[in-house]
């Protein structure tokens, strides 16, 4: 009913800048909160980068002042501006949200299948 696509991931060397992206589609009557997590080899996951309807942002201290999260609510469409990429940086991302489907029925939340990042020279 609802999916979460990303793109945008790749391969970059450090200090270089990725863009990420997120679409929602399906039966959307609305979105709430959405996220970026992400998880490197061996790790757990981590939560990136947050950002309400309300427009609260939240990151994690490691990506803080390099990151940027925003939304284009139009195209139901979560981005991930990332700057000054490290090597520690190297993870798949994965996008997050809670979306309602019709006035009738409470949030849920819905994961996207992720895109890998690898910061390497």
């Amino acid at each position: 009913q609802v999916q979460l696509v990303e793109s945008g991931g790749g391969l970059v060397q450090p200090g270089g800048s990725l863009r990420l992206s997120c679409v929602a589609s399906g039966t959307i009557f609305s979105i709430s909160d959405m996220r970026w997590y992400r998880q490197a080899p061996g790790k757990q996951r981590e939560l990136v980068a947050g950002l309400s309807s309300g427009g609260r942002t939240n990151y994690a201290d490691s990506v803080k002042g390099r990151f940027t999260i925003s939304r284009d609510n139009a195209k139901n469409t979560l981005y991930l501006q990332m700057n000054s990429l490290k090597p520690e940086d190297t993870a798949v991302y994965s996008c997050n949200a809670e979306v309602r489907l019709s006035v009738r029925v409470r949030y849920e939340n819905y994961w996207g299948q992720g895109t890998q990042v690898t910061v390497s020279s």
